[in-house]
């Protein structure tokens, strides 16, 4: 299903999913690293990378702390999104 309207989907099952660590699969076409370069540059907000057979394939968002508020999810939502734009 996709996140929130968007083109982004999870990777996992939603009775699998870790509340603490969302694995969102890069859509197709997308620059994977130049996404998270963008929001790193112009947001300040660091995601990670897939490892090993998911390296490029998805991005590794943390939701602890402060970065569970719904401003800081919002907040992120709207820098991927804006990313992408730039991306596709």
């Amino acid at each position: 299903a996709p996140l929130r309207g968007s083109r982004l989907e999870l990777l996992v099952d939603a009775r699998y999913r870790l509340p603490q660590l969302n694995a969102v699969i890069v859509p197709e076409g997308v620059d994977e690293a130049g996404v998270r370069r963008s929001l790193l540059n112009d947001h300040d907000i660091e995601i990670g990378a897939g490892l090993g057979p998911l390296a490029g394939k998805i991005w590794r968002i943390g939701l602890m702390g402060a970065s569970s508020r719904p401003e800081a999810v919002d907040r992120v939502l709207a820098a991927l999104s804006q990313a992408l734009g730039r991306s596709a």
